[in-house]
C-alpha cells in the first residue's frame, strides 16, 4: 500500500495486521481521487473508518489542508499514528480513537465541519444512518461531499438530507458520492 500522487507520492503506508481492516485498492483510490479532482486542494477532510489512514493521507498528499482520522480499533490507531509520523503529517492530521457516533458528537461539539468525508466501514454496514447524522449535525460543509465505499452487493441507501450524485463499481468495491440536497425553488 502506498500514496499514489502528490507531495508524498510513492511513500509506503503500513496496514493493520489481520482481517479487521480492508485497505482500499490502489485502482479504487486512483478513481476516487480522479472523480474528486480539484475538490481535494485546500479541503478539510474527515476519514471516519480510517483503518490505515490511506484515504485521508492521500488527500493530504494531494493538497488537502487538514484531516481528522477516526477509528475505534487499537491496532488500526497504532498504525495510523505510525503512518502520520512516517509521512511527517503531525501538524495537518489528528487521530481520534473512538467509535463513529462518539467521534461525530465530539466533532459537532467542537464546531468542526468538512469538505470531504470518507466512509470506508466494513462492507456489510449500511452507511445511510451515519450519512444522515453527519448532515443533520452540520459536519458537512455546503459544497461538501461524502464518499462511501461499499461492497458490490451492499450499496448504501440515500439519507434524507443528502442526495446521491454518483455511484461507481470497481470489481467487488463500489463508491457512492453524496452531497447536501438542494432545496427546490
Amino acid at each position: 500500500m502506498r500514496i499514489i500522487a502528490g507531495e508524498m507520492r510513492s511513500r509506503r503506508l503500513k496496514a493493520p495486521a489481520g482481517m479487521d481492516t480492508r485497505p482500499t485498492a490502489d485502482r479504487v483510490k486512483e478513481a476516487l481521487f480522479s472523480i474528486l479532482g480539484a475538490r481535494v486542494y485546500g479541503a478539510r477532510v474527515l476519514d471516519l473508518y480510517a483503518g490505515s489512514g490511506a484515504l485521508a493521507l492521500e488527500a493530504l498528499s494531494r493538497g488537502a489542508e487538514y484531516a481528522v482520522l477516526c477509528d475505534c480499533g487499537r491496532e488500526a490507531c497504532r498504525v495510523i499514528r505510525e503512518n502520520i509520523a512516517d509521512l511527517g503529517c503531525e501538524q495537518r492530521a489528528r487521530l481520534m480513537q473512538m467509535r463513529d457516533t462518539a467521534a461525530l458528537e465530539t466533532l459537532k461539539k467542537n464546531g468542526e465541519s468538512f469538505d470531504l468525508i470518507f466512509l470506508d466501514p466494513p462492507y456489510r454496514m449500511d452507511t445511510a444512518p451515519v450519512c444522515a447524522a453527519i448532515a443533520e449535525m452540520g459536519l458537512l460543509r455546503a459544497e461538501g461531499v461524502i464518499v462511501a465505499e461499499h461492497g458490490r452487493e451492499t450499496p448504501p441507501g440515500v439519507s434524507a438530507p443528502l442526495t446521491l450524485f454518483d455511484r461507481r463499481q470497481y470489481g467487488a468495491a463500489g463508491l457512492s458520492f453524496y452531497r447536501q440536497r438542494e432545496d427546490d425553488p
